[in-house]
Order: C-alpha cells, then structure tokens, then sequence
C-alpha cells in the first residue's frame, strides 16, 4: 500500500431540473480522478404548471428555496472548496428568472449558472462519451421540462436537439379528467412521433448506430427491469434492455392508475405520475427508429460538470480510454500500489498473449484480464486474509466505466479465483442471465494467469520485466527476463503449476 495521503478538492454540484433538485458531493483526485461520496434528491417539480403563463410558481418556489438551503447545509458541514449549480429546462425558460436566481443567491448563497440548451446537450453527451464504450450512439435524455436527442459518431456530435417538452410538461399538456391511462399514453406517442418528423437528420443515422438512455425514468425502467428478471447486479450503468421486455413493462404500467404505479417495485414514489409520458415517449422514439434494445447510462448533465471540472481536456476532447480512466480512479481510491498492480497487468497480457495458442481467446478477454490485474489488490483494504474475494466483491459493486456487465461478473470471479475450487458454482449459477459454463473454463484460466503474473512481481520491484513462452510437447517453458535476482518470483510463480496443469493442460516450467 502507499504511505502518501491523496490531495483531495472536494466539490459539491447542484443540478435544479424541472422535476428534481440534486446535490452530489465528489472527491476530486490529483490526475483528474472523481469519486461520489454523498448525494441528496428532492422532488420539488419546479416547471410544474409552468405551461400556463411561462412563471415559476410561488409554492415551487419555496419548496426549491427550502430544498437549497437544505443543500447549502450539507455543503457547510463537509467543508467542500467550490458549488457547481445549475439551472436546467423550467428556469431556462422561466419569466420570472432573474427574481428567482436573486432569492437563491440571497437566501441559500449559491449562484445558479442557467444553461443553454446547446451547454445542457453538451454536458450530456460529456457524462454519456466518457463513461461507456459505444463508438455509434443515439442519445435520448428525457428531462421533466425538455427532451434531448444527440447523435454522435467517432467520438463527435454529428446532430442533437432540445425539444421544449419533458415527463412533467407532457403530463400536464395531456392531463385530462376521464381519458383512460392508455388513450393518454398513446396520444402522447403520437405527438412525439410528429415532432420526430420534423427533425430530417434522424433519417440519415448509420444503421448501426445504438440508442442510450439518459434520465431519471430510463433508471427507474432499468430497476424495474432488473427486478422483473431477477437481476443480480444492482447496477444501472450500462444495462442493457431488450425492446420486447420494455414494451411488456410499459403496456403493464400505462394502464394503471396512481395507487397501483406507486406500489411497483423499482418505481420511486417521485416519478409514478410521469414515468407513463417518459415511457410513451421511449416507445414512440424505439418505434420510430426500429431499436431492438437500448442501453441505460448512468452519466449524464452532472457527470459531464464532473468530468469536464476534474478533466478539463473534455471540454474539447472526450477521454480516449474510458476504462482505463476508471480504472486509476479505484486504484487511487483504494490507495493500491500503482507501479505494482500496473507491471502486474503488463505481464498478465504478455501471458495471454504468449499463452494464446493453448487458450485460443479472442483479445476483448484482455479487457477481463485488464480489470481483474489492476483490481486484484483492491480487496486489501477490506482484510489482507482472503483479500482476493473481497476483491471480487469490489469489482462486482465498482460501476466501472467503459465495460459490460458481463465482464465485469467475469473480472469479479478472475480475481477471486485462485483456483478452481474457489469458484462457488451457487454463486455462478446467481448470474446465468450474463455468463455461462464456457465462461467458468475462461475464468478459470485467465485466474490463473492473472497468478502467475502476480507472483512474478511477488517483490513488487518489477525485477522480472518480460516473459517468453515456448509450448514444447506437454509443457510450457517459460523463459524470464530479469533485472536482479528473480528468485523469490520464480518460486511463487511455480506454486501454480498444479492449477495451470489443470486449466492448460500442460506443465510448468520456468527459467
């Protein structure tokens, strides 16, 4: 472990949406490293019943004035450097604006930035490029007071457009004493397939472009998704829903009323009585350009503020190896020995690579190996003994960036199986729906890489600095390339002959 202290800025960013007040409160690293360590939500529907005369209502306003103050509260007792606030759709457009940021600042101290809706795309597409590795992406963001469509190809934004209408403002508009729940739901399909229409560039975008969902009610879809099928990572970050499962769930809530939503598992209480228009939204957009599923993304506007503050690079250029930025930031936070878990990372893919005749695995498993290589320490701050399980567990809980959920669990038991029998086959059968037998052979030897490459650094003073693999009848004859005396490595390396026998097949021998 390192003996230095992180230098840490803390900051506070608070992000007053139509239908929402957030505050996050985030650790900033040297090296442009972030970590959430608090948050707080309140729903104090700022742009409700807005539509009628363009003004901020009175009783809002309080509610909001009350929920900042409560904010500011938080802020003073962690002691945070810097606020980041901003106002999104309702206060964009609010007549009565510049009374209200003057009460906020005089009342609550905090100066609310209000973004136009180019900054607030933007922002989006910040949280979303630089969290996820999808090169062709379709954004939709559905805030309670706009609707956002970005697209963007090779890491550029090719198109986007803010529309003045959200959960909240549709809900209203649509809002009718005696429509049934469906006809509603579906009149609001209808009017978001003509503004559709209008945007002509939707026409053009590459077939195999992916659609993203941004928002409180792609979360709230994505929770109840995971609870419909018994999803056994809690993670909304990159989970993927396929377009039969949101159509089942949206055909079951569009028809019930407010008591029987409120009572849904995975629906906060917040967003029952708009999460039917966000939803009828989503199906009219998946229909109009025939997506078979959709991916959640967890990022957004305020991971966008956290990143272009923390990496103010991103401002301009997006991060070019999203994994390997969220990566340090847990190696950092888990205060790991980085020379270390990165020279063991660097053997474990000359391994994999020299080893790639025996284990014949594509190269995205390197992006498996990669996590559990750099992660494999991580579990020592938990308890030294048995310190690759809690590992594992870690890697499980990381909502890492830029990687799937499939190979996270992949990762997670990589790190935590040191051999074959520390693989808990209850605990594998608990992730059926993302891996399968063929993976429990793939863990089991990539584990096995991943300990020999640690042994092979078993000083952590990165005396063996290169490794040739010669496959010679019934063993492996690994050849080291050193800088001082290898001993100790070599011997610790050996200890794995056993299990490396079982995955590969072959002996071990080592020079």
């Amino acid at each position: 472990m390192n003996c230095e202290v992180l230098e840490l800025e803390r900051i506070a960013i608070i992000d007053l949406g139509s239908n929402n007040a957030r505050l996050v409160l985030v650790n900033v690293m040297e090296g442009g490293n972030f970590v959430v360590f608090d948050e707080l939500k309140e729903s104090v529907r700022l742009g409700q019943d807005m539509e009628r005369d363009g003004f901020l209502k009175p009783a809002r306003v309080v509610q909001t004035i009350k929920t900042l103050k409560m904010f500011r509260k938080l802020c003073d007792a962690y002691k945070v450097d810097k606020i980041i606030a901003v106002g999104t759709a309702a206060v964009r457009r609010a007549k009565n604006q510049k009374g209200f940021l003057e009460e906020v600042q005089s009342t609550c101290g905090i100066k609310i930035k209000v973004l136009s809706a180019e900054e607030e795309a933007a922002l989006v597409y910040h949280g979303v490029i630089n969290s996820m590795d999808i090169p062709k992406g379709l954004i939709l963001e559905i805030g309670g007071g706009s609707t956002k469509i970005i697209y963007y190809n090779r890491r550029n934004i090719l198109a986007h457009e803010t529309l003045p209408f959200g959960a909240i403002t549709l809900t209203d508009l649509f809002a009718s004493d005696g429509m049934r729940p469906e006809v509603q739901a579906k009149r609001i399909e209808e009017f978001f397939t003509e503004q559709l229409d209008k945007l002509p560039w939707l026409k053009e975008v590459d077939a195999e472009v992916q659609m993203i969902g941004v928002g409180g009610s792609f979360r709230n879809v994505g929770r109840i998704s995971r609870r419909v099928r018994k999803y056994q990572l809690e993670m909304a970050h990159n989970y993927v829903v396929p377009r039969d499962e949101f159509t089942n769930i949206y055909d079951m809530i569009k028809v019930l009323d407010l008591d029987k939503k409120m009572k849904i598992k995975g629906l906060s209480s917040g967003r029952a009585d708009i999460l039917p228009c966000a939803m009828a939204l989503m199906k009219s957009f998946i229909d109009y350009m025939n997506f078979d599923r959709f991916t959640i993304s967890g990022c957004g506007l305020r991971e966008g503020l956290m990143f272009n503050y923390a990496v103010p690079t991103t401002m301009e250029k997006p991060i070019s190896d999203v994994l390997g930025h969220s990566l340090n930031t847990l190696v950092k936070y888990f205060d790991a020995n980085i020379p270390h878990v990165e020279h063991v990372n660097n053997l474990a893919t000359q391994l994999f690579k020299q080893l790639r005749v025996l284990h014949k695995f594509p190269r995205q498993y390197l992006k498996i190996l990669r996590v559990a290589a750099m992660l494999h320490d991580s579990g020592t701050r938990i308890k030294f003994y048995n310190h690759h399980k809690h590992s594992g567990y870690i890697i499980l809980n990381s909502n890492l960036y830029g990687i799937s959920h499939r190979d996270i669990v992949m990762a997670a038991f990589v790190s935590s199986a040191y051999n074959k029998d520390d693989i808990n086959f209850n605990d594998w059968l608990k992730y059926r729906d993302l891996i399968s037998e063929d993976d429990f052979d793939a863990v089991r030897k990539l584990s096995v890489i991943l300990r020999v490459a640690e042994s092979l650094d078993r000083s952590m003073s990165s005396i063996v600095t290169g490794l040739n693999c010669d496959v010679l009848g019934d063993s492996v004859i690994m050849k080291t390339e050193v800088e001082g005396d290898a001993s100790l490595e070599i011997k610790d390396a050996l200890t794995a002959s056993s299990d490396f026998r079982k995955a590969f097949g072959k002996n071990l021998e080592i020079l």
